[in-house]
């Protein structure tokens, strides 16, 4: 339904760079909405079970992208019941939307097939960044096997795009990585307090005595 609320006629734009830049700002508004979408649909906390809202948001965005004949597969990974706030999930939410959409756009040209993977989980409880302060630290990583990006220096993108998900990691005060293997793999890490964590455990277990 949110879907057809915000789209438009895509069809109507001739420019290229035009439609490419429209679409991008339409993926961005429908990662967010999609975050209200499964709130209000939730516990009524303000919190988001996120591996249920990125299985939803990568669908929309392989239906969004035209690759003719290529033929993408998608393997995801994601640790389930992991509720995050909103000042996590929005940034996380929006990371996955750049790094995945950018995958279908650039990482398979003049190839037949291909794979995005998606892994979420949690790491360990350990000092992170902020040695005063403990929580839990999650990685997310999303990779494909393309045609994989020259040697960039990720603090310093021309990409709006990238400069935006180095913005969200920074925002979310996490760690970026990037490697080149056999294709393209950005590594984040990020932590949730311990205050935080006692929500999810709250949430955790209301959902699982369903």
């Amino acid at each position: 339904m949110i879907f057809r609320l915000i789209s438009l006629k895509t069809e109507d734009i001739k420019d290229l760079e035009v439609l490419s830049a429209f679409r991008e700002s339409q993926d961005r508004v429908i990662s967010m909405a999609l975050i209200h979408e499964e709130l209000y649909r939730g516990s009524g906390f303000e919190t988001l079970n996120f591996s249920p809202y990125i299985q939803e948001l990568t669908e929309n965005l392989f239906n969004t992208y035209s690759l003719g004949d290529t033929r993408i597969t998608l393997s995801m990974d994601l640790e389930e019941d992991l509720f995050f706030n909103m000042d996590t999930a929005v940034p996380l939410g929006m990371i996955v939307n750049e790094l995945v959409s950018n995958s279908l756009k650039h990482a398979f040209g003049g190839r037949d097939k291909g794979e995005i993977c998606i892994q979420l989980y949690r790491e360990k409880l350990t000092k992170f960044k902020s040695e005063e302060s403990e929580g839990t630290v999650f990685v997310l990583k999303i990779s494909d096997n393309g045609l994989g990006i020259p040697e960039i220096d990720v603090e310093n993108l021309d990409s709006l795009g990238m400069q935006l998900v180095t913005s969200l990691v920074d925002q979310l005060d996490g760690k970026l990585e990037l490697k080149r293997n056999n294709g393209t793999e950005f590594i984040i890490r990020f932590k949730v307090t311990d205050k935080e964590n006692k929500v999810q455990f709250a949430l955790k277990s209301s959902h699982t005595s369903k």
